[in-house]
């Protein structure tokens, strides 16, 4: 991807990010109020601790921009560490405790139907997380468009194995099949693929986006297509982290694998070369907007849709790709990660070859 539309996008999804503030709390001053909430209280329950993003940005990110909004607001944060009924009972627990408002990253998307149903019976509003629910609409909505990332790391890798004139098929390794979000992205991944002109050798449905299921599924494929292997298609970091291990593990060349989120691991291996791309969706972005919207409701106020999905009103930003030709730009000089946590010993030499510092 050119700098310029690099720059484009980054500009783009900074502006997106001001139109939801402005839009969501259109009664606040410019000055950035941290009006009074009545102590009002909101849940933040996120959905398994497999991906490490959702301790240490998700959580801190949201309550540090629910304190700026609402500095006598209480958040109530739990991780189901992906069990469902394990997140229903935080839920019940949230209601309990008097909780105007539920974010929530749900384990199981058509499981989670009954969480809006219970919220919305007890007059408080849920705002569904990165995942939608599909079955029972939200309130609101706030998330990456999955489909969309889906797409972008599918034709990346596609238009990479055409230019280094690939031969062989492709493993495509999906996402939970609870999740509704990792079905879009599934879907956007075959709209690449599909079309491609390579051949889908397999796919598969990641339980809970386990690493590890995702790294055994893919050593039995490894023995099954045996040198034909031109990529994989992984949906996350996480599946695209087993993946890599299970080609090392093998003793097999890893072929040009993607990913999605830019954890830190993941940007590592990109600067070292062991994963083809991942996707920049800054969970600033996310976790503010949605912080955002979760006090207009607080304050009784309807958040403006900007579209909408599964009759929800709806708040979907657009992704980046990035591959190592990019990595520096997107990741660093944007300020979104810094090379004192990534360049550590193993991976300096690769840093420096990119002028990472």
């Amino acid at each position: 991807m050119k700098k310029v539309q690099l720059r484009a996008a980054a500009l783009a999804v900074s502006a997106l990010v001001a139109g939801a503030a402005l839009t969501a709390c259109s009664s606040e001053s410019d000055s950035g109020s941290t009006a009074s909430g009545d102590g009002a209280k909101v849940a933040f329950l996120m959905p398994d601790l497999a991906s490490t993003r959702y301790e240490l940005q998700d959580k801190p990110l949201f309550e540090a921009k629910m304190k700026e909004l609402c500095s006598d607001c209480e958040v109530i944060y739990q991780n189901a560490d992906s069990d469902a009924s394990k997140q229903q009972q935080q839920a019940n627990s949230a209601l309990a405790q008097g909780a105007k408002v539920i974010v929530l990253d749900p384990v199981d998307s058509a499981a989670a139907a009954s969480i809006v149903k219970t919220a919305q019976s007890q007059d408080a509003a849920v705002i569904a997380y990165d995942r939608p629910i599909p079955a029972t609409p939200a309130d609101y909505y706030v998330s990456f468009d999955n489909e969309k990332i889906g797409s972008l790391i599918g034709e990346s890798l596609v238009e990479h194995l055409k230019a280094e004139k690939a031969e062989g098929g492709i493993l495509q390794v999906n996402g939970s099949p609870t999740d509704a979000a990792a079905m879009l992205i599934k879907k956007g991944i075959h709209s690449a693929v599909d079309t491609s002109g390579f051949k889908l050798l397999a796919e598969y449905d990641t339980p809970d986006w386990e690493p590890a299921k995702a790294q055994s599924w893919v050593s039995g494929q490894i023995a099954q297509f045996d040198g034909q292997i031109a990529g994989v298609v992984a949906a996350n970091d996480g599946t695209g982290g087993g993946t890599i291990a299970a080609f090392k593990a093998a003793g097999v060349d890893v072929p040009p694998v993607t990913g999605n989120d830019a954890e830190v691991a993941a940007a590592q291996r990109i600067i070292k070369g062991d994963q083809f791309n991942t996707i920049s969706k800054p969970i600033k972005i996310v976790a503010e907007a949605s912080a955002v919207i979760a006090h207009a409701f607080i304050k009784g106020e309807t958040p403006e849709a900007k579209t909408t999905l599964y009759d929800t009103p709806s708040e979907l930003f657009v992704p980046t790709v990035v591959t190592r030709e990019n990595v520096k730009e997107v990741l660093f000089d944007s300020g979104i990660m810094k090379a004192a946590d990534v360049c550590t010993a193993e991976y300096q030499k690769a840093c420096t070859e990119l002028g990472i510092k």
